[in-house]
């Protein structure tokens, strides 16, 4: 199980880095002006990829995951709320990856509505959800 718990870790890692960076581009495109029209398929390009390489990266984080929570009988019986609360914020975290996803799309079509501020407080978001799951696996504060 030791295996299985060092690659889960290596790929939440990964996925967290793309899920770090991606809004990072959004907030660069949300900056191009309308005339640079190479810059702005430069960086849809780019978050293209990275959209669909983070994707590749959750699902085997997803599956390490499960194999742990099944294989350790963890979230089942008394002291074990913090599994539940972690669960909760990895379905967070799908769904944030989703919403990248949705706006990648709205960038694609031009009818993006938000600013370069609003991204980068859109950005701090995954940081925050890597935090409360660090520290619900860690500390298990109940």
């Amino acid at each position: 199980m030791l295996w299985v718990k060092a690659f889960h870790i290596v790929f939440v890692a990964s996925w967290f880095a793309g899920l770090f960076y991606l809004p990072r581009i959004f907030v660069n495109l949300a900056m191009v002006p309308p005339e640079s029209v190479a810059e702005r398929a430069r960086l849809l390009t780019m978050a293209r990829k990275l959209l669909r390489f983070t994707s590749l990266l959750a699902l085997p984080a997803l599956l390490f995951g499960a194999w742990l929570w099944l294989g350790y009988g963890i979230g089942r019986g008394a002291g074990n709320a913090w599994m539940h609360a972690k669960l909760f914020v990895v379905v967070l975290v799908l769904i944030y990856h989703h919403a990248c996803g949705r706006l990648l799309r709205r960038f694609e079509t031009s009818s993006s509505r938000h600013g370069h501020v609003w991204f980068r407080w859109f950005n701090e978001l995954p940081v925050l959800l890597l935090l409360a799951a660090v520290v619900l696996v860690v500390v298990k504060p109940f």
